[in-house]
C-alpha cells in the first residue's frame, strides 16, 4: 500500500508461499504450526540507514492459504513538525492553543489510517519537556519514546483503558494520552482526568469534529460533564499529493467546484493540476501525502449549545460562523494551492446528501 493505495508489486509462486509465510511468523515469534487462527506479531529491524523500524504482522487463515499484512513503523516518519503535518499558520495557532492548556479533552478524530497517531506523537513529542510529566496508555504502544511513560493495554489481566487511565491519575501526570474512546468507562475517566486538572489528548471513529461531540453523548456522558471538560475537537483526512513532476494544468469544472464549496462562499482558483503519472510517481500521478484539518475550539458561545437536546447540525452551523473551516473546504484549498486533484478530494471527502 502506497499512499493509501493497494499496488500489485510481485506475486510469489505457489510453490514458495507457505514457506514465506512461514519465515514471517517465525521471525515475529508466532506460532507455525497454527494454520487455523490468526495471529499477531511484530518483527523489529533496521532501515538501510540504521534506524530500528517495527514492523507490526498479522496473519489470517484464507480459502487459498495464510494471508500476511505487516504494517511498518517507522519512528522518523511518525513524528513531524507542525508544518510537516499539513497545519496552516492560523491551524498550527488553534492546535497550540488547544495542547497547551494545563487541563482539558482535546480529541483528534478520524477513520483509520487517517493520520491521528502521527497527530498525536508529534504532538506530544513537542509537548515532552523535562518539567512535564506525559503519561501514556495505548493498545498497542505505536513508538516507543523515552521522553512518555507509556503504558500498554493487556486484556487478558482487566487492564483496559480505563483502567489504565485510572491507574495514571494516581502517577501525578501532567498530560496523559489514551489511545482510543471505545466506551463509556474510558470516556468518564478522561473526563474525570480533565476535571482534576490534567490534559487529556485522545482518538475518536467520527466523520466529522461537531460528531464528536454526539459519539461522547451517545456513549452516555452527561453533556454538563462534556460543556466542562471538552477543549476542542480536531478532524482529519490525509490527501495525496500530486506529483511534481509530472502534475499537469487543466481546466475547472465549475459544477464540481461549486458542488465541492455549497455553503461557502470561495473564489473560484485561477487553475487546478490533475495527475499524470511518471516514473517519480510509479504512474499514479500521485507522490506522498498531506492532512487536511477541521478545527473546532469549544468557546463560550458552542457550550451552551451541548445540551440535553443536542442538535449537532446548529452547533456545526454556530461553529463555522465563528470561523471553523469545514474538511470539504481544507479540501477544496488543498486542490486551489495546486497540492492536490479535485477527484482526490471528492474520494476522500464525498459530497454531503
Amino acid at each position: 500500500r502506497i499512499d493509501g493505495v493497494l499496488h500489485g508489486v510481485f506475486e510469489l509462486p505457489p510453490a514458495v508461499q507457505n514457506a514465506v509465510t512461514a519465515r514471517i511468523k517465525i521471525l515475529a515469534r508466532m506460532d507455525v504450526a497454527e494454520r487455523r487462527r490468526p495471529q499477531d506479531g511484530r518483527i523489529k529491524t533496521r532501515s538501510a540507514g540504521g534506524r530500528e523500524v517495527e514492523l507490526r504482522i498479522s496473519v489470517m487463515p484464507t480459502a487459498f492459504g495464510e494471508k500476511a499484512v505487516m504494517r511498518i513503523f517507522d519512528p522518523d516518519i511518525v513524528v513531524r513538525s507542525y508544518a510537516e503535518l499539513g497545519f496552516d499558520p492560523h491551524e498550527e495557532q488553534l492546535w497550540r492553543a488547544l495542547v497547551e492548556r494545563p487541563h482539558g479533552v482535546v480529541l483528534v478524530t478520524g477513520p483509520t489510517g487517517s493520520g491521528k497517531t502521527t497527530t498525536l506523537y508529534s504532538t506530544l513529542k513537542q509537548l515532552a519537556r523535562p518539567e512535564l510529566n506525559v503519561c501514556t496508555i495505548e493498545d498497542p504502544i505505536e513508538m516507543v519514546a523515552s521522553e512518555l511513560n507509556q503504558m500498554q493495554v493487556q486484556p487478558a489481566i482487566d487492564l483496559d483503558f480505563a483502567a489504565g487511565v485510572r491507574t495514571l491519575l494516581r502517577q501525578d501526570p501532567d498530560i496523559i494520552m489514551v489511545g482510543e474512546i471505545r466506551d463509556l468507562e474510558t470516556a468518564q475517566m478522561a473526563v474525570q482526568a480533565a476535571l482534576t486538572g490534567h490534559l487529556l489528548l485522545s482518538t475518536l471513529h467520527t466523520n466529522d469534529a461537531p460528531s464528536a461531540i454526539t459519539r461522547l453523548l451517545d456513549l452516555g456522558v452527561p453533556h454538563y460533564l462534556i460543556q466542562s471538560t471538552l477543549a476542542g475537537v480536531v478532524a482529519q483526512r490525509l490527501l495525496r499529493t500530486l506529483c511534481p513532476h509530472c502534475k499537469r494544468e487543466e481546466a475547472l469544472d465549475v459544477d464540481v467546484w461549486q458542488a465541492l464549496t455549497r455553503g461557502h462562499s470561495m473564489a473560484l482558483p485561477t487553475r487546478v493540476f490533475v495527475p499524470v503519472g511518471c516514473i517519480e510517481c510509479r504512474h499514479t500521478g500521485y507522490r506522498g501525502r498531506i492532512a487536511v484539518y477541521e478545527m473546532l475550539r469549544l468557546g463560550p458561545s458552542l457550550r451552551p449549545l451541548v445540551g440535553v437536546s443536542f442538535d449537532c447540525a446548529r452547533l456545526t452551523q454556530q461553529a463555522e460562523r465563528e470561523g471553523m473551516r469545514p474538511l470539504r473546504m481544507a479540501g477544496a484549498s488543498a486542490v486551489a494551492r495546486g497540492i492536490t486533484a479535485l477527484d482526490e478530494v471528492l474520494t476522500v471527502l464525498p459530497l454531503a446528501e
